[in-house]
């Protein structure tokens, strides 16, 4: 009886420790979060015009960006990071920590329904950061003061190719 019961209870651990992750893939059409809306009324701004707003001191709300995704957390999908040719950090947080998107995102172009802003981040957080996409000791060491990047916060995702 014992046996039966033990056999039991690591059937039961194995199969509520074996969950497997529930992130959509990264295809084309596939929403993260609460979408894109599909009113053709939203401006849609590029990295590189986010870039230059917030350099002019304007807070975006509201707003639709089309970027292509270079960086995406390993552990989670719960950050990314956004081309531009300003070689500038665009960095983007998940609104409330509601959603995530799958390492296949990366080198993605996706519309993203967010809000940006400048934001001074801690070497603490860009050390986080740099754990989080595996960089060497080394290179974690070497982040010693703090960064003003710009910093997105998605509201929705959605893949377009």
């Amino acid at each position: 009886m014992k046996k039966l019961i033990l056999l039991g209870a690591m059937a039961i651990s194995t199969i509520a420790f074996a969950q497997k992750n529930q992130i959509a893939e990264a295809v084309p059409g596939t929403e993260y979060g609460a979408g894109v809306p599909e009113d053709k009324s939203f401006n849609v701004y590029d990295t590189d015009k986010v870039i230059a707003s917030l350099d002019k001191g304007t807070e975006l709300k509201d707003i639709v960006i089309k970027a292509t995704i270079t960086g995406v957390c390993e552990k989670k999908g719960c950050w990314l990071t956004l081309a531009n040719s300003k070689n500038k950090r665009v960095f983007v947080k998940m609104k409330d920590y509601a959603f995530f998107l799958p390492q296949s995102a990366m080198g993605k172009t996706v519309l993203l329904n967010a809000d940006a802003t400048l934001k001074t981040t801690s070497v603490e957080e860009l050390r986080h950061y740099a754990e989080d996409a595996k960089k060497p000791a080394a290179e974690i060491a070497k982040i010693t003061e703090p960064k003003t990047e710009i910093r997105v916060l998605a509201k929705g995702i959605k893949v377009i190719n």
